[in-house]
């Protein structure tokens, strides 16, 4: 399908049949799976494969994310992890990039009685919707891993719920982009040009304009913020602020930890990643602060101590990184996915905690509607238009 010539062409304009805004790793996969069915794909972002992915863990957890009463998000969730394995293959054999794709598997572990009640209650939904996580003993949880705290009451091991390195990742679909003919514009994108009640393609901080047939907004965080977006398009996209640790395990320690290990510890979810490469991710806040992105002694602190009441041994590790980033998290905290309300835009946003998990089918599911105009099923209880049915009397 070529639709290009369909886009009036300004005076300074170049056009596309397709244009991303927002080059994170939901940009890129929709750039890059888009570009491979023939059609002319153009990118703008600053910084390409930066964003919220730099400071993201990585963790692949549709089951142990799972949250009651999102089923449709699991469904997608676990489409998503399904193709995991395949889709971080074919990056690396086209790139020659890793991605640090590990099927390590979560132990979902309980510290005190009330977080063993609702993990059993947990495992109770998982099995009642079919879905495969073992219960554990507090003993069998320890013999797994052995660094877990003794107090440790009981655990839940999922192994379908997997890991990647979401820099790795990044860096390779900048890449696979670039080998796909993705035209990436390294500028930002300034407003989005409306004409005759339809997107028609966007004017760059360097005074340029682009236009395409179809606009595809992925800008995360930032997606309702683009100036001439017309009000009531997208709902609010808020900022939700995470931050980060990363340790070094030195040999001597290894194997410190063999899968991810997640727990509720005060009420906040608390996760410890270890890659391959001995580093180790622990993560992550939650914070509504707007767009702040500042490291705090008391984000770190409270990291470092419920890491530590989970796994007392992480404090003799060294720590060499903090940072923070911005989740995009939509009013549901669900994806927004497909056509908006204004024709020839496309939304590609609001995936808050879910944006590494969501990359390989949200490329598969964008890249099918922009190619043959149909969005498919799996999409559809994704639709920017929910809100606005809700809004309805």
């Amino acid at each position: 399908m070529s639709r290009v010539n369909d886009v009036p062409r300004g005076t300074d304009g170049t056009s596309f049949e397709v244009l991303v805004i927002g080059g994170g790793i939901i940009g890129l996969a929709v750039a890059w799976r888009t570009a491979q069915r023939g059609l002319r794909v153009a990118l703008v972002d600053p910084v390409p494969g930066g964003g919220a992915v730099q400071v993201a863990a990585g963790m692949l957890a549709p089951v142990t994310e799972l949250q009651y009463g999102e089923e449709p998000l699991l469904r997608l969730g676990m489409a998503s992890n399904e193709r995991y394995a395949a889709f971080a293959a074919e990056l690396s054999e086209l790139t020659g990039l890793a991605t640090g794709y590990r099927a390590t598997g979560t132990l979902a572990v309980a510290l005190d009685a009330d977080d063993k009640a609702e993990l059993s209650e947990l495992h109770t939904f998982h099995q009642r919707l079919g879905l495969e996580s073992s219960w554990l003993t507090g003993r069998e949880a320890r013999r797994l891993e052995p660094m877990l705290a003794p107090g440790v009451r009981g655990g839940l091991l999922v192994s379908g719920d997997h890991q990647v390195d979401g820099r790795r990742l990044a860096a390779a679909l900048v890449r696979a982009g670039e080998l796909g003919g993705v035209l990436t514009h390294r500028a930002e994108a300034v407003e989005l040009l409306v004409e005759g009640d339809r997107a028609r393609g966007v004017r760059l901080s360097t005074g340029e304009r682009l236009f395409a047939d179809q606009v595809v907004l992925a800008a995360g965080p930032h997606s309702h913020r683009l100036p001439g977006l017309p009000p009531g398009v997208l709902p609010a996209i808020r900022p939700v602020k995470g931050q980060i640790l990363r340790l070094r395990i030195p040999s001597a320690y290894a194997p410190f930890l063999s899968r991810n290990v997640r727990a509720v510890v005060r009420g906040g979810h608390l996760y410890l990643v270890p890659r391959a490469d001995g580093e180790l991710v622990v993560g992550a806040t939650t914070e509504e602060q707007g767009y702040d992105t500042t490291v705090t002694a008391g984000g770190v602190y409270e990291l470092l101590r419920d890491a530590h009441e989970l796994i007392p041994g992480i404090t003799e590790l060294p720590l060499v990184e903090t940072s923070a980033g911005l989740r995009p998290g939509s009013p549901d905290n669900a994806p927004l996915l497909g056509p908006t309300a204004l024709p020839g835009l496309v939304a590609a946003t609001g995936h808050y905690r879910n944006g590494v998990l969501l990359t390989p089918v949200t490329g598969d599911l964008l890249a099918e509607y922009l190619g043959t105009g149909e969005l498919p099923a799996l999409a559809t209880p994704f639709s920017p238009d929910r809100f606005a049915a809700r809004s309805q009397p």
